[in-house]
């Protein structure tokens, strides 16, 4: 465990705004993108094992306005015997879960979350040909009824995921914020019909982008976030490697944090194929 002290060294450390807002400081533009490297595929029994997490680190891209991540040393093998950093991020730093009580007020916390539904069928969603000329492409009920008419219907309880190729601009820090000239940043997410669609008519488990919204990043009015989360589902924000599981077959397996009262967190996430 690490003193106050300590949390704040870390953040000071880091210079992090005092009162960031959501929507503010149109400069985040300049954010660094987090390692175009992905996570190599690890074989295990008859399947594979796909890493869905990007690693996180200063650099990893942010909403506009949200500080980076930020770890300093607090203990050393010299003087004592043990390494020792202290970390300090806002919970939705990296591959992380959005909880409902980040935008359902009185909704659960991720301590809270059923086991269950943290390993669930995985279902993805490609809208990257539409994504590569619409920044705005988001996943409609259209693009769920030809999916359907394909692979057959989404079973309940799955988790369904947007993969849009996002992850293709990490390389270029801009790219991926991607903020027009007035601060308002660009990329694709579910339109709230569809979110809606996915709780009451298909009762999913939780849904995931590998972008940093839910939504399709300009929507100011955040619909598919207040439809998952407010239907008591779970997102998880910036997956990667979607590109590497098939649309249908696998298993995701959801590793969220667990601190009380807490709107969400950085998570492991991997399919199991």
């Amino acid at each position: 465990m690490c003193a106050p002290r300590i949390v704040r060294i870390a953040h000071d450390s880091a210079d992090f705004p005092a009162v960031p807002s959501r929507r503010a400081l149109s400069g985040a533009a300049g954010l660094a993108a987090l390692a175009a490297a992905t996570a190599p595929i690890a074989r295990a029994g008859t399947g594979a094992v796909v890493d869905l997490t990007h690693r996180v680190g200063p650099n990893t891209p942010m909403w506009p306005g949200n500080p980076p991540f930020a770890m300093v040393p607090v203990g050393w093998h010299a003087l004592g015997g043990f390494d020792q950093n202290a970390i300090a991020l806002w919970e939705h730093t990296g591959t992380h879960v959005d909880a409902p009580l980040r935008r359902a007020f009185g909704g659960v916390g991720p301590d809270t979350f059923s086991a269950r539904d943290l390993v669930a069928p995985l279902i993805v969603i490609d809208i990257s040909a539409k994504a590569s000329f619409d920044v705005d492409a988001t996943v409609t009920i259209d693009d769920i009824d030809a999916f359907e008419r394909i692979y057959g219907r989404i079973p309940p309880r799955a988790f369904v995921a947007m993969y849009s190729g996002w992850e293709r601009r990490l390389a270029h820090p801009a790219a991926f914020v991607n903020l027009d000239v007035e601060g308002t940043p660009h990329a694709p997410g579910f339109c709230a019909e569809a979110a809606e669609y996915l709780v009451r008519r298909r009762d999913i488990a939780g849904a995931g982008v590998d972008t940093l919204s839910l939504d399709h990043a300009a929507d100011p009015d955040f619909g598919a976030h207040t439809a998952f989360l407010g239907g008591g589902r779970y997102g998880v924000e910036m997956v990667a490697n979607l590109g590497s599981v098939p649309p249908t077959g696998a298993t995701v397996v959801v590793g969220v944090p667990d601190h009380i009262g807490g709107t969400g967190g950085p998570c492991r996430m991997l399919a199991l194929t």
